[in-house]
């Protein structure tokens, strides 16, 4: 039901660790995420420590939920190590057709922000009634 958009992720992760780039915002760094389905409802669990939650965004257009979320840069510091990522963050999601986007419910706590999408009433499994023919009243002509 969930869709990843960045095929391209896990030679991003080894492109960062073997040229020790960062995230910036000119090269902004992945959110980890989790999706699980749980029961009628599908979760998504986005980690984003040290985000102020007024900073996160998010927009649901057509079927794409997209995240956006900023990590203030700590002024003029000069750093002996920097290895958290500062600057805007975004990941976006295709959300299959049988979600319901209208639905959606975010959640910020501990530097998690979870995103719990139902399953659409159209996509949940329906028991549909079966006649014997001999019910089945001709219509008259």
């Amino acid at each position: 039901m969930l869709m990843r958009t960045d095929p391209f992720r896990e030679l991003d992760r080894l492109t960062q660790q073997f040229f020790g780039v960062d995230g910036t915002s000119a090269r902004p760094a992945a959110m980890p995420m989790d999706a699980y389905r749980d029961g009628e409802e599908f979760v998504v669990q986005l980690d984003l420590p040290g985000v102020r939650a007024e900073s996160i965004d998010l927009d649901v257009e057509r079927n794409v939920l997209t995240v956006r979320a900023e990590r203030a840069n700590s002024g003029d510091r000069e750093y002996l190590v920097s290895e958290r990522p500062r600057g805007l963050f975004s990941r976006q999601l295709f959300l299959g057709e049988g979600l319901d986007a209208e639905k959606i419910r975010a959640n910020y706590e501990h530097g998690v922000l979870t995103l719990r999408i139902p399953v659409a009433d159209r996509a949940k499994p329906r028991k549909i009634a079966v006649t014997a023919e001999s019910e089945v009243k001709p219509i008259d002509a």
